[in-house]
């Protein structure tokens, strides 16, 4: 469980500085003005740097849930093979959604990643429901 988050946290590292980058690479060719990220608004910024933001945001969104569950199965104490297969499934679909999202961009493969890993996030916590009855 440990090191399924400890994969979700540099897999958000990883896609924060694809982020970043695209952000010094919209502002040093004069696409983007520096000006634009106080607000994120103001002016059309090139695509990449909104799939890339976005893409970052979404680092925060459901994996929240994913945190909170493997923090919880290790301070309960809670083992067994069905709650690790959900956590890795779940890092390897949030990868699959993010590489989609930094690459091609194709919705119904990012949708079906997307899906899929909420509902390893859903079943980590009927899992964890059910060890603790």
């Amino acid at each position: 469980m440990f090191n399924a988050m400890v994969f979700m946290v540099l897999l958000t590292f990883v896609v924060g500085l694809v982020a970043a980058w695209a952000r010094i690479v919209g502002v040093r060719t004069g696409d983007v003005k520096y000006g634009y990220f106080k607000l994120m608004q103001g002016q059309g910024v090139p695509d990449r740097v909104t799939v890339t933001t976005r893409c970052f945001n979404n680092m925060f969104e459901v994996p929240v849930l994913f945190y909170v569950v493997c923090t919880l199965y290790i301070s309960l104490g809670v083992e067994g093979l069905p709650g690790l297969v959900f956590a890795w499934l779940f890092v390897a679909l949030r990868s699959v959604q993010a590489f989609v999202h930094l690459t091609s961009n194709h919705l119904l493969h990012r949708m079906l990643a997307f899906w899929a890993s909420f509902m390893c996030a859903l079943l980590l916590w009927m899992n964890l429901v059910l060890q603790q009855r």
